[in-house]
């Protein structure tokens, strides 16, 4: 079974293709969200993107997501997820201001349809 953190570490690593496949699994295998269970670290880089992206997926969904994602904040300093954004202008500003919300909240930036082609 696949584990949000697993999808945060691969965020963090900018593993694109990891990302995308253990999407794939983890929406196939965890059909009701809300259930997800809360990371088992203390990271908060990865409790903060594990919960921008559990709230990424209950809302493209209609679902909710689970109650441990609210009490989790943002990181310390902004990060792009799409690697390219450091190298285009334009990708950035697009990641920068349409960004889905559950992202941007906690200081993560990548294109408004971020992991939506999975």
């Amino acid at each position: 079974m696949v584990r949000i953190e697993q999808l945060a570490q691969a965020a963090l690593s900018r593993e694109s293709l990891q990302l995308r496949s253990l999407t794939q699994d983890l929406l196939r295998g965890n059909p009701q969200l809300s259930e997800t269970p809360r990371p088992s670290t203390d990271d908060p880089a990865l409790l903060s993107v594990s919960a921008s992206l559990i709230e990424l997926f209950a809302s493209r969904l209609h679902q909710q997501p689970p109650a441990w994602a609210q009490e989790i904040g943002p990181l310390p300093e902004p990060m792009f997820l799409v690697e390219a954004a450091g190298n285009f202008k334009r990708l950035r500003v697009l990641c920068e201001t349409q960004s889905p919300e559950s992202l941007r909240k906690r200081g993560l930036y990548a294109p408004p349809t971020f992991l939506e082609f999975v």
